[in-house]
């Protein structure tokens, strides 16, 4: 049977950020395309993978709001998990082979006794199974061939970190586990590591995301509710390119500054010293990009373009109308 082509999408300029929760067995760029096809977008990107295991709080950038992705993958994480114990798997999840199985000797106390091990800064092997790259080639590739490399283990921060026991079917023993860490951190590894220091070794079977810096699950949509979305309210569900530079300083410039500015000249003023600073302009009112302020002067960052600038404004325009 022959099948009709597809229909053909026309992509348009979309700015912002939307907050998706992740469906489990989707990986990040699936759910990216997936969300970038709902919105016909021209651009867009995410702000660091979450595996198809996973669930949680995937912020999706388009457009301008691409240039900004950065400050998320910077951004402090949380997490909820729960590791199966005595089981450990070549993957240090569920969707790999078993590899050892022990005997689970654990209690509350031994829990309470091995926490402070793996709270504050610690020090993580990357997983084989993980995208870092290692001379151009993702260290997951080297371990579907079956190829072990060498890693150096790097520096992360749990800054909080509960732990409590879970029994799940089968008499099997669990842990569940709430973290707020530091970016780089793999909870995969964490689970790992927990299970090593209680003797029996162990495997995730469940994560969810969720908060990335200041976004949190309860702000995400699913995408199950995107697709029966009109365009309009799916357009209604971005957040302005300027939600991911919330912590920067603002500082306004009058329409002279601004065109110098957009052009990557440094301005002059009255500014305290700021590492990260996002620039307005007054009239009309619009992010042009960011900067940071040094004895007085304003140097820019990452900017806008004009275009994306009044994209922008036109975007917001009809937003506003379709709220009316």
């Amino acid at each position: 049977m022959v099948q009709a082509p597809r229909a053909r999408v026309t992509r348009r300029p979309v700015h912002g950020v939307l907050l998706l929760d992740k469906p489990l067995g989707w990986s990040s760029n699936d759910a990216l395309q997936k969300v970038k096809w709902l919105l016909r977008a021209e651009k867009a990107g995410h702000t660091g993978t979450l595996d198809p295991l996973a669930t949680g709080v995937l912020p999706l950038c388009f457009g301008a709001a691409t240039k900004f992705s950065q400050m998320q993958l910077d951004a402090d994480k949380e997490y909820e998990a729960t590791a199966l114990l005595g089981i450990k798997t070549s993957t240090g999840d569920a969707e790999g082979e078993v590899i050892e199985v022990r005997p689970v000797h654990v209690d509350a106390a031994a829990v309470a006794r091995v926490v402070p091990r793996f709270t504050g800064p610690i020090l993580q092997t990357p997983p084989m199974h993980s995208a870092l790259k290692k001379d151009g080639k993702a260290l997951y590739e080297y371990a579907r061939a079956g190829i072990e490399v060498e890693r150096e283990a790097r520096a992360v921060t749990i800054h909080m970190l509960n732990v409590a026991l879970a029994p799940v079917d089968a008499g099997q023993i669990a842990i569940n586990m709430v973290v707020k860490c530091s970016k780089g951190t793999y909870i995969r590894t964490l689970g790992e590591d927990l299970g090593e220091a209680l003797g029996c070794g162990a495997h995730l079977t469940r994560l969810r995301r969720t908060a990335t810096g200041s976004f949190t699950a309860a702000q995400c949509v699913t995408l199950e509710a995107l697709e029966a979305m009109t365009e309009e309210e799916r357009m209604a569900c971005l957040l302005p390119v300027d939600a991911l530079l919330e912590r920067h300083t603002p500082v306004t410039l009058d329409s002279e500054n601004t065109v110098r500015f957009l052009s990557g000249v440094r301005r002059r003023g009255n500014w305290a010293d700021e590492k990260q600073v996002a620039v307005y302009s007054i009239e009309p009112h619009a992010l042009l990009g960011t900067a940071h302020t040094e004895a007085g002067e304003l140097i820019p960052g990452r900017l806008l373009s004009p275009l994306e600038i009044a994209q922008s404004q036109t975007q917001q325009a009809d937003s506003s109308k379709e709220a009316a």
